[in-house]
């Protein structure tokens, strides 16, 4: 919104006029150094199989690894990455008073068919040379990962460009869940989903297990994708996403939908002749994850 090249109207009156700080118009993100991106990656790989590890336990494991480090800069790196341990914490922030906080909804839901529930979620994804942020939205019942999108900032902007790419292709889910991150609490995405009539779910805080699906998406991911390739840029990301996203929803079989792939599952193509689940048993696996 600030336009440097109006000569008429300086960027000191146009920060006043928008009520914006003019620090925050000419800073300039400085890239992390090479040290603290290959800490990241090893807080991230542990993250995964130790969610519940807090800036304290994260320090100790790196000390073990040889790593010289502070809980401070461990607590710094995790709030970047926007990884919070799944235990339950104090109430140590005061919410935005005009980001409602949603209850949540699938708790001995039965999912019985596509575009039931959708969920969607943020994660980090480290490169060689740097960091960004991917969101995605994915269909409970069948896995199917609908629309996803790339940052370099964890702002509400590429979830609202997630949620309206779904939306334009997909419909309309009957409900929809996330967690309690200001991305998706902002009225500028929750409206989308009350103008369309959709019922806006949100996961208990420090409750990782309310989105366990798309938790699991992650971890695949992260082992099959970006662990193995070490991506330079953003669009050899962008790229290899592509690829491993496409494999995921077409050609990868879920013994949860009685092997099926996601593409299969979403458009109601007949289970196979191969050893796996009925579709009563699926529903009744789904219905068994969402009490736990």
């Amino acid at each position: 919104m600030i336009d440097p090249k109006r000569s008429r109207l300086p960027i000191i009156r146009q920060c006043t006029l928008l009520r914006l700080n003019r620090s925050g118009v000419y800073y300039r993100p400085v890239p992390q150094s090479e040290a603290n991106l290959a800490l990241m990656r090893l807080i991230d790989a542990q993250f995964l199989e130790t969610p519940y590890y807090g800036s304290r336990q994260m320090t100790w494991h790196l000390r073990r690894l040889g790593h010289e480090v502070g809980r401070k800069r461990v607590r710094r790196f995790m709030a970047i990455m926007g990884l919070r341990a799944i235990y339950q914490k104090p109430r140590t922030s005061v919410p935005h008073p005009e980001h409602r906080k949603y209850p949540y909804l699938l708790r001995d839901l039965v999912s019985e068919r596509p575009n039931q529930v959708w969920c969607s979620d943020i994660t980090y994804i480290p490169m060689k040379r740097g960091f960004l942020y991917l969101v995605a939205i994915m269909d409970w019942f069948t896995r199917k990962v609908l629309s996803w999108r790339l940052s370099n900032m964890m702002d509400a902007e590429f979830c609202i460009e997630a949620l309206q790419d779904a939306l334009m292709h997909y419909g309309t889910p009957e409900i929809f869940n996330t967690d309690q991150g200001s991305q998706f609490t902002t009225p500028r995405f929750t409206g989308i989903l009350e103008e369309r009539q959709i019922r806006i779910s949100m996961d208990g805080r420090g409750r990782w297990l309310d989105n366990v699906f798309i938790e699991r998406l992650w971890r695949s991911l992260k082992y099959e994708c970006i662990y193995l390739h070490a991506f330079e840029t953003g669009s050899e990301l962008r790229e290899g996403l592509t690829k491993w996203i496409t494999h995921y929803n077409g050609q990868r079989p879920h013994t949860a939908l009685a092997g099926r792939t996601p593409d299969e599952a979403y458009h109601g193509a007949p289970t196979p002749s191969a050893p796996g689940l009925t579709p009563e048993q699926m529903a009744n696996s789904n219905a068994v994850r969402m009490a736990a």
